[in-house]
């Protein structure tokens, strides 16, 4: 005959069984804001490991505007294609590297849309991490057509005057337009209903404001009335300092009136779409 053996704990004490189970190690520190935001721009670069297809647009933009304006255009325009491109190269990398910023809104309503931004919301972290972890991780897609431009503009010819610093400057300011240009896109992440609804609104938006610009062609062949818009649009004055720090002839106004642009996005729009994010999500 077999008894079985009965454990008994003390009223108001805690059972042994759960009290083994429980982890006696302190509670690990609360991740920081920068290092929550690290980790969300690793999770989207790592989606893109898996996804490679989402690279497509990076990748074909440029390598298909520069080659084909440089090579459909150039003659006719210039005269000379390898003239044409020292023209054209720093106006297609603006023109590439502003068209995926669009990145930011679809990435962020993908995950709305999907359920897995709930899951973070429950977790001890700071809440704006995905969204800045998604800005960080769309900086690397944007360098990646700038780079994508410049080495096949070498390639074909183009020879910036102001040298390796005037390139890498460029980029630079690029980028930094690029990074307050997102948090619009991150906006309407927030505000419409599908991501393929915020890839048409940057179609509408983005195509006209690029091909009305001073991207491929210099504006004074322009009627009067449409080169007031292009002297004034934003674009422009983008592809105006880019071209001025590639061949060495930038002027401060140029590259300030840039700088204060983005920092006005990103006053504007960086504090709507936490806002949003918060009330919305």
């Amino acid at each position: 005959m077999t008894t079985a053996s009965t454990t008994h704990h003390a009223p108001g004490s805690p059972d042994p069984a759960l009290r083994d189970a429980l982890s006696t190690r302190p509670a690990p520190p609360r991740a920081s804001a920068l290092s929550a935001s690290v980790t969300f721009a690793r999770r989207a670069l790592l989606k893109i490991k898996h996804v490679p297809e989402q690279l497509a647009d990076a990748i074909m933009i440029p390598v298909l505007f520069t080659v084909m304006f440089t090579y459909l255009f150039g003659g006719a325009m210039v005269g000379s294609t390898r003239e044409y491109l020292q023209f054209l190269l720093p106006g297609t990398m603006v023109f590439a590297v502003l068209l995926i910023t669009v990145y930011a809104g679809v990435n962020l309503k993908s995950d709305i849309t999907s359920g897995v931004i709930d899951r973070f919301r429950s977790m001890p972290i700071w809440r704006p991490a995905l969204i800045v972890g998604g800005l960080i991780s769309d900086a690397a897609r944007n360098l990646l057509a700038a780079g994508l431009v410049v080495a096949l503009g070498l390639a074909m010819g183009f020879r910036p005057d102001g040298g390796v610093t005037g390139v890498l400057s460029a980029i630079a300011l690029v980028l930094v337009f690029a990074f307050g240009l997102s948090w619009v896109w991150a906006t309407l992440g927030l505000l419409l209903r599908t991501p393929s609804a915020i890839s048409a609104v940057s179609f509408l938006v983005q195509f006209p404001l690029t091909f009305a610009s001073n991207v491929f062609v210099d504006p004074r062949t322009m009627p009067g009335w449409l080169r007031a818009f292009v002297e004034v649009n934003p674009v422009s004055l983008l592809v105006d300092a880019v071209r001025g720090l590639m061949h060495g002839t930038a002027q401060p106004g140029q590259i300030g009136g840039v700088l204060i642009a983005a920092g006005l996005l990103v006053a504007v729009f960086g504090p709507l779409t936490m806002r949003l994010y918060r009330t919305r999500t």
